[in-house]
């Protein structure tokens, strides 16, 4: 007898980017001031994703709705749910409020996956993951794949966390590293506090730090994650060295640095005083669902133009990363240029991220 005939055919909805709503079943403690949150759907579906991409949380706080990303820090080896880890931050609007209000039981929608920064794309048999404080998830997320499929991937993970209480997954790293052989686990600690042992690395990693640590990290595919001043200092690190930066990978997503929004304001101005241009060098947005247009300047996103007449289309990173501003255009041609924030297939259907298209010509956006 055939052994197909023994196997039950089961039909399972996977998840494909956009907006889905998805229920909170477990909230874990990782350290004093972190917390992981768990979701599944209430129907079974398989949450196959790239070690490293995010979601946004679609959220509703103090009556406003909000928008925020997160790193899934779990792995697609695990299918049927997913999991995000989330530091509490001092003055932190979103991050307080998931701390003290989301709970099991709760329903939220979420947007994604999507993101560049994933192990998937860029393949290596060699990798050195480089962390600091809660920008491990998305590491973590990658190093649990390899690890939960026996895959042949030689790993060095560092992580620098400002002390031992704030060292997130450290159980689970140090399981991992006594099990597999091919997991290099280094952990550095800016200080430790009266009554903490710590008998690892002290201080910032550095070049010495690293050649002790990874002597062939010049081998090696970078991953990187954590706050801007850390990533810039590795940044900097490894270019001295004369590492292939082409080789070198970091989380992009974050708030607008200050450099930006100081651009942006002064473009705002300049446009403000420049000369209302001829009505034949305006490019025409139609939002078909609502019945409005406008009339735009050349170098107007379809979101700028949305903005003035009064329609809110949902964004978080205003920057092309995290999927969230994804309308259908039905007709016209845009220039977009994102960061990961919209998938091939989605962009052959006729969707477009608004916040960084500009019409090349009149355009039908369904909106």
């Amino acid at each position: 007898m055939s052994t197909n005939a023994f196997l039950n055919p089961v039909t399972t909805q996977t998840w494909t980017n956009g907006r889905h709503l998805v229920r909170c079943v477990k909230v874990i403690q990782e350290t004093w001031d972190v917390r992981t949150f768990c979701f599944m759907a209430d129907q079974p579906v398989l949450f196959f994703f790239k070690p490293g991409q995010f979601v946004t949380l679609e959220l509703e706080i103090d009556g406003q709705p909000v928008m925020r990303s997160y790193t899934i820090s779990s792995s697609p080896s695990v299918p049927y749910s997913f999991s995000i880890t989330i530091k509490r931050v001092p003055g932190g609007k979103v991050s307080n409020w998931l701390h003290d209000n989301l709970k099991e039981g709760d329903e939220l929608p979420v947007h994604g996956p999507v993101g560049l920064f994933n192990a998937i794309d860029f393949p290596s048999d060699k990798v050195l993951y480089l962390s600091g404080g809660v920008g491990i998830t998305p590491v973590m997320s990658m190093a649990r794949w390899f690890y939960d499929t026996n895959a042949n991937v030689d790993m060095v993970f560092v992580h620098s966390a400002r002390s031992p209480k704030d060292i997130i997954y450290q159980r689970e790293l140090e399981h991992m590293a006594a099990r597999i052989n091919n997991f290099s686990l280094h952990v550095i600690c800016e200080k430790h506090g009266l009554g903490e042992a710590w008998a690892g690395y002290r201080g910032y990693l550095n070049k010495p730090m690293l050649e002790l640590i990874a002597p062939d990290f010049l081998e090696r595919e970078i991953f990187c994650c954590g706050p801007t001043p850390y990533m810039a200092a590795v940044r900097k690190l490894l270019e001295a060295a004369g590492y292939d930066m082409q080789r070198y990978h970091e989380e992009a997503f974050g708030p607008t640095p200050p450099e930006i929004r100081a651009e942006v304001k002064e473009l705002a101005a300049e446009a403000a005083d420049a000369p209302e241009l001829p009505l034949a060098e305006l490019n025409q947005v139609e939002f078909i669902s609502t019945g409005k247009s406008i009339r735009v300047a050349p170098g107007e996103t379809v979101h700028a133009a949305a903005a003035k007449l009064g329609l809110h289309i949902p964004k978080a990173c205003g920057m092309g990363i995290c999927g969230t501003c994804k309308v259908m255009k039905t007709s016209g041609e845009v220039e977009m240029e994102h960061n990961g924030g919209i998938t091939d297939e989605d962009v052959a259907e006729g969707y477009i991220l608004s916040c960084c298209s500009v019409p090349k010509g009149d355009v039908a956006i369904d909106f």
